[in-house]
């Protein structure tokens, strides 16, 4: 990025081009990150610039963030949470080049990871973000703005998947034939969903929605959780969103875009590690209707992603970057066997869940 842009956006914060020293900063692929740095001081920030493409309104990222960042202020002033640093005119974020950017503390002695190597990692995540869903749980949710309109509304994505079907070609229809059928199988996860959806004890909440492991920060000495990170998706939505995401990402030990299904299964110890977290912190919160979806969750999550990349495929691959043209085919067929994975194993599975329900 443009040299003369990102110092046009540090004055905005009341930095000097003279006072700092910035670089390229982590691997996320949405937002393009610096690490600043402030000369002759152990000051150091992040700045991010926010995607575009994927945010259509970025003011509602920072309005949704601020309306969080003081809520627990008041309610809980020793949490430790990332908000955004106002610009020298009081903005939650800058606005330079038709580009919006947001400025952060860095967090010191802190690592974050692509990927799970240890159960303790997933039970640390899975109590920060259950933390954080315990803390804002008497906050009123409908307060938020969707920065992702419909991002984890099954019922729009089996819609477009539907969609996508009306409008494919003949060839890319025949490839995946039995992806097709297989979505269309698991179709009732939606009905089982839209029979609670309208519950009372089924309610709305403050949710982070994107709680992939690299969204925690770990203290680099005793590998506990320190705070979680990336906050654009914070919004109104179910519990199972940030549970179940927790499922899809941490439980095998590999991502989506690995091509050979043999690979693809849930490991048990990592499963108990995230229930056992997450209800250390959520377990006297969830509602009963909540804790009978616990394991649901799961299986919401990872259904939706498996639809969202067949429909992908479907129509050309235009969302998902690939790098092989039956990418999206493979990451399908990667998800709906993780998704088999949690119909074979239900009963242990449904084990765990009760005996952690139990201790708590």
């Amino acid at each position: 990025m443009d040299k003369q842009l990102i110092e046009q956006v540090l004055k905005e914060y009341g930095f000097q081009a003279d006072q700092v020293n910035y670089k390229p900063f982590g691997t996320g692929h949405i937002n393009s990150t610096w690490l600043i740095i402030l000369q002759n001081s152990s000051e150091q920030y992040i700045l991010q610039s926010i995607n575009r493409n994927v945010f259509k309104e970025p003011e509602i990222i920072a309005a949704n963030v601020k309306l969080v960042s003081d809520y627990l202020k008041k309610h809980n002033p020793d949490y430790l949470f990332v908000g955004a640093i106002p610009t020298r005119d009081g903005s939650e974020m800058a606005s330079v080049g038709d580009i919006y950017w947001r400025l952060t503390d860095f967090i010191k002695n802190s690592v974050s990871f692509d990927t799970l190597s240890d159960p303790d990692q997933a039970y640390e995540a899975a109590m920060q973000f259950g933390r954080l869903n315990r803390l804002l749980a008497d906050f009123d949710a409908s307060q938020l703005k969707e920065t992702i309109p419909g991002f984890h509304d099954l019922g729009l994505r089996y819609r477009q998947f539907a969609e996508s079907l009306e409008n494919t070609t003949e060839s890319l229809k025949q490839k995946a034939e039995p992806e097709i059928q297989k979505a269309k199988h698991y179709s009732f996860i939606l009905d089982y969903f839209n029979s609670f959806k309208n519950s009372s004890d089924f309610p709305n909440r403050a949710m982070h929605h994107d709680t992939k492991i690299s969204n925690m920060l770990f203290d680099k000495d005793t590998m506990k959780g320190i705070c979680v990170i990336d906050l654009d998706t914070l919004m109104s939505g179910k519990f199972i969103s940030d549970l179940g995401d927790m499922m899809r990402t941490y439980l095998c030990a590999f991502s989506e875009n690995e091509p050979d299904t043999d690979k693809i299964f849930i490991r048990i110890e990592y499963f108990e590690a995230i229930i056992k977290g997450y209800l250390h912190e959520m377990g006297s919160i969830l509602t009963e209707v909540e804790k009978d979806l616990i394991l649901f969750s799961g299986k919401y999550l990872i259904y939706m992603q498996a639809i969202r990349f067949l429909s992908d495929y479907l129509n050309g691959s235009i969302y998902y970057p690939i790098s092989y043209a039956e990418q999206n085919l493979d990451r399908t067929r990667n998800q709906f066997k993780l998704l088999a994975e949690f119909f074979e194993k239900e009963k242990i599975l449904v084990d765990i869940v009760n005996k952690c329900l139990n201790e708590n």
